[in-house]
């Protein structure tokens, strides 16, 4: 599937390098849209990714008018996605750049440790709290006045957590559950400019965050089966699940969905 050639434009994908969000890039890459990526501090990845895109990734958007260089189709900057004047700087260049945002993805998002409710302190909510929603409100406002201009669309990765609540996951669901506030507030409101805006909520997977956890200790086997027994399908996903969801409702072939969210999640929820 090409759903995106010939779109003007570029994807930009917060959060890049991690295991959700370079998947959703090399998504984006093979179904034909240039891709600029951010990252928060790992550089190496981040370069690693960028050589890998840029063989799969087409020439991408209109270079600026000043300029005869071509652009290149695959980019990668490190943005700290709460500062709303670098975030407004990254947007305008990218539009200097590649003439137009066409998809915003966001997946950027710090580990979260699972740990009880009544552990956390408030301090420790409030980080996390400006992490994932100022972030995400900081990327989406800044790249508003793009996304109107070429009727483009919205994606947030948040999590299956805020359907189906597991124990010791609320300084994820939380906060999550916030963004997924947001993006319905923003579907209601940009709809009028032909903006679209949706989530997709991964489940247990067998990379990005998930992986983390079971790398922290935070998910020994035992937890591991027991979240293994609350899954119809009798399995975990992977990143490439969730990207597959994420460039469906960036695509044109959900030109009519809007302000709905998406679990990927082997029916954890049901």
């Amino acid at each position: 599937m090409r759903d995106f050639e010939g779109r003007p434009g570029v994807a930009l994908v917060t959060g890049g390098s991690g295991g959700i969000g370079a998947a959703v890039c090399r998504h984006l890459a093979r179904r034909g849209s240039a891709v600029a990526f951010t990252y928060r501090s790992n550089k190496e990845a981040a370069d690693t990714l960028v050589a890998e895109l840029s063989r799969l990734a087409p020439p991408g958007g209109s270079p600026a008018p000043a300029t005869a260089e071509p652009v290149p189709a695959v980019t990668a900057e490190r943005l700290e996605v709460t500062d709303a004047d670098a975030v407004g700087a990254y947007v305008e260049s990218l539009v200097s750049r590649f003439g137009a945002i066409h998809t915003l993805v966001h997946a950027a998002g710090p580990h979260v440790p699972m740990i009880h409710l009544s552990k956390i302190s408030p301090a420790v909510l409030a980080e996390q709290l400006n992490a994932d929603v100022t972030g995400f409100f900081t990327v989406v406002q800044r790249a508003l006045p793009a996304l109107r201009a070429s009727r483009g669309s919205v994606v947030a990765v948040t999590t299956a957590a805020t359907r189906r609540y597991p124990v010791r996951d609320g300084l994820s669901a939380g906060p999550k559950g916030a963004v997924e506030a947001l993006a319905r507030g923003l579907a209601a409101e940009e709809g009028r400019f032909g903006v679209r805006v949706n989530c997709v909520g991964p489940g247990m997977l067998t990379d990005g965050m998930s992986a983390r956890l079971q790398a922290s200790g935070d998910l020994d086997q035992r937890a591991l089966d027991a979240a293994m027994a609350n899954i119809p399908l009798r399995s975990f996903g992977s990143a490439d699940d969730i990207a597959e969801a994420v460039c469906f409702l960036a695509s044109d072939r959900a030109r009519f969905i809007t302000g709905q969210k998406l679990d990927v999640d082997g029916g954890y929820g049901v």
